[in-house]
């Protein structure tokens, strides 16, 4: 089932079997760059070409959006400060400004379900005003999950037609790993108290409230499990459901994808089952401190590049991540051969010596 959405292909394994045979002729000993070598042969695959090009348009788009289970004290910041943080991201002072920067990544800013008025330049994909609190009332209606992820698929065509090469999704939104907490438990049969961390920082009885939160939302979400769409409907949100839909149009055109913390991840979960294969494009950045960004990296199977216990979210784990990446490229494009180099192999013979003589 994909929902409107075009088959995934995979990388190309042709390729991808280039850059494993150009990383035997390199000057170096085979598989000593450890992971940088796998790297770099992902990203050769998902560009159709080796050597490998490095990444000229790196590009985070953060996607913003309020929930209104934060009103019922599973966050530790009040809803506010999203629409706060959305102005903070445009005039460059947070986090993932600065990171973009030292990465040489560029930022966007959508709002998709901020509960509140944001700038022009980001709220032409706005879908509504903040989503339901899915412990107690559906996220969206019908109308609205089917506009959110139509938000994201036309997003990710907006940034690849203007020449994005690699893409990172990031989020925004006040309460938003309690939604993320209740896709990923339901999705990987995970009860509540083993999937639920501390979020933006709360206290203990914060987080009661959100195990409570989140077991009710479960609860609801279950009968609608098996169908992605529903899924984001009643128990997620515009904003996951337009990050859902950015990562899976990523992966049908073609173009690869830094997933970064539990929000995002959870997103990619539903993604990889309404557009089969789509995990094939994305690599996971980094491990977050939220318990159930672990459960869902294991149930896609994908390894995260580093763990800095970090839980901010807006793309920063994957802009950390992203220089390794570049370097992977790096090595793999920019290495001479043995050939080039003059340089021996351990496979080489050495010169006889003559005894006699």
């Amino acid at each position: 089932m994909t929902h409107g959405f075009d088959p995934v292909a995979a990388p190309d394994a042709q390729v991808r079997a280039a850059a494993e045979q150009r990383q035997t002729q390199l000057t170096k000993p085979a598989g000593s760059l450890g992971r940088l070598e796998e790297l770099g042969n992902w990203v050769a695959a998902c560009q159709g070409v080796c050597p490998p090009k490095q990444f000229e348009r790196a590009r985070v788009v953060l996607f913003a959006g309020d929930h209104g289970v934060a009103k019922h004290g599973v966050s530790a910041y009040p809803s506010e400060v999203t629409a706060q943080m959305v102005a903070n991201f445009l005039a460059g002072g947070a986090a993932v400004n600065a990171l973009a920067a030292v990465a040489g990544a560029t930022v966007r800013v959508v709002d998709i379900a901020v509960d509140g008025d944001t700038e022009p330049s980001v709220s032409q994909h706005k879908v509504r005003r903040s989503s339901g609190s899915i412990d107690r009332e559906d996220a969206l209606t019908d109308a609205e999950v089917t506009a959110a992820l139509a938000a994201g698929r036309a997003i990710a065509d907006e940034e690849i037609d203007a020449g994005a090469d690699l893409l990172i999704a990031g989020d925004m939104g006040i309460g938003n790993t309690t939604p993320a907490t209740v896709l990923i438990a339901v999705l990987t049969g995970t009860e509540p108290v083993a999937a639920v961390g501390r979020g933006t920082g709360v206290d203990d009885q914060g987080w009661i409230r959100k195990v409570a939160a989140i077991r009710d939302g479960m609860r609801r979400a279950r009968p609608v499990a098996t169908d992605p769409v529903d899924l984001l409907r009643v128990a997620a949100g515009a904003d996951f459901a337009a990050m859902t839909g950015f990562l899976a149009q990523a992966a049908v055109r073609r173009t690869p994808v830094l997933l970064d913390g539990v929000v995002v991840t959870a997103a990619a979960l539903v993604a990889e089952d309404i557009a089969a294969g789509a995990k094939a494009w994305w690599l996971p950045a980094h491990r977050s401190t939220e318990p159930a960004h672990d459960l869902a990296l294991k149930h896609l199977r994908l390894t995260p590049l580093i763990d800095l216990e970090m839980r901010l979210g807006e793309g920063s784990g994957a802009l950390t991540a992203l220089p390794i990446l570049r370097a992977a490229v790096a090595t793999l494009a920019e290495m001479s051969t043995f050939a080039d180099a003059g340089v021996s192999t351990s496979a080489e013979e050495p010169d006889t010596v003559d005894l006699a003589k």
